[in-house]
């Protein structure tokens, strides 16, 4: 482990993370190495952190923002190199629904724990998920709502992919402040989380078992 790195990035300070993440390339370490061993362990503590209560929203997201900055120096050299994120993942804010903080905090944090992000934004059609889902080849769809109007928007959506005849091959998940694991039994998602620690972990326990 890098713990210059994984220090940046746990407490949030951009500049140095990218400084160091530079460094750490010059002097031999691949992209891949960076990632796994430092960068990854950082956000998972951020994680164990906010679950404990000793991170709160402020600081969770600033370490989202340093890794997500540090993440986009080395984008590139993995695509370059072939290397495989842990899955595809198109996220967005369910039609009629402006709310993207929460949503926002869970791409990055999705991103940081390996996995290729697809954010579609907020205010986002049933046919704009299904059309991301099909062009990224993706196989998680996360869906968020903050209010309870836009949240039978999630359950049109599920629709839109069984109807589409990909329902089987995607991995739905859903969160937001009203939102229930009843809610996510009852419109037929794969999962819910309340809050993006818990959303990575859920996507890795469902990546795992598909």
């Amino acid at each position: 482990m890098n713990t210059d790195i994984f220090n940046a990035i746990l407490t949030g300070k951009n500049t140095d993370a990218q400084k160091f993440v530079q460094a750490a390339l010059e002097s031999g370490a691949s992209p891949h190495d960076i990632i796994m061993d430092s960068m990854i362990p950082a956000m998972d503590e951020a994680g164990r952190r906010f679950e404990e209560h000793k991170f709160f929203v402020p600081q969770l997201m600033i370490a989202a923002r340093a890794m997500k900055e540090s993440l986009a120096i080395l984008s590139p050299l993995l695509a370059a190199s072939g290397s495989e994120p842990m899955g595809k993942v198109v996220i967005g804010t369910v039609m009629g629904d402006m709310h993207d903080i929460g949503k926002n905090l869970v791409a990055s944090m999705l991103e940081g724990a390996g996995f290729k992000v697809f954010d579609l934004g907020v205010n986002v059609a049933p046919d704009k998920f299904l059309k991301a889902l099909q062009e990224n080849e993706a196989e998680i769809l996360c869906m968020s709502a903050l209010l309870t109007t836009t949240m039978p928007a999630m359950r049109k959506t599920i629709e839109t992919l069984i109807n589409a005849g990909i329902r089987d091959s995607v991995l739905v998940m859903i969160g937001g402040a009203p939102v229930t694991q009843a809610y996510a039994d009852e419109i037929g998602a794969d999962g819910y989380s309340s809050n993006a620690n818990a959303a990575v972990t859920l996507a890795r326990q469902l990546i795992s078992k598909s």
